[in-house]
């Protein structure tokens, strides 16, 4: 399908209550990353190489924060430059996509991700349109992948009509 006639449309949009859904797992997947994180250090240690898990049982508050920003920031940018989705939009099957219904770039995943360290940017969902600052600013939705998945079917089958069948 040629994507440059194709644009997302409000209604394939992942609903606020998806979008809710997908926080609050997604807070619970960054505790189980941050968990794995922490039990691969602990493994670490185990074989002598103990200096990383050291130095974070030393931190101060700021360090612990920092870490804390590197791990969201690694959560959301692996799952999401991979996949287009965090675990939270993999089980309300959603996803993340360009205007244009395309995956986005690593680059665009990694603008979304520095987008949600914006004070108050959870706030940003009480509009009418129900996209946050980290989509609006990075230029991406959240879609819901059945209904999106639905309209590009469509405007493909529109695009095809009059069209010759090559075999």
């Amino acid at each position: 399908m040629n994507t440059q006639n194709f644009i997302v449309k409000h209604n394939v949009y992942a609903s606020k209550e998806k979008r809710f859904i997908n926080m609050i797992i997604d807070m619970i997947g960054y505790y189980v990353f941050t968990f794995i994180v922490g039990f691969f250090l602990g493994l670490l240690a185990l074989a002598g190489i103990d200096e990383p898990l050291n130095y974070l049982a030393e931190m101060d508050r700021i360090g612990e924060l920092l870490f804390g920003v590197v791990i969201v920031f690694t959560y959301f940018t692996l799952f999401e430059v991979l996949t287009q989705r965090s675990l939270g939009k993999l089980i309300t099957k959603t996803k993340v996509v360009l205007e244009d219904g395309a995956k986005p770039t690593a680059k665009d995943i990694m603008i979304r991700t520095l987008c949600r360290f914006i004070p108050f940017e959870a706030f940003s969902f009480l509009g009418n349109e129900g996209r946050g600052w980290h989509d609006s600013m990075s230029e991406t939705y959240v879609v819901d992948t059945e209904k999106f998945e639905r309209q590009k079917a469509s405007e493909l089958d529109l695009e095809m009509i009059g069209k010759p069948i090559i075999e």
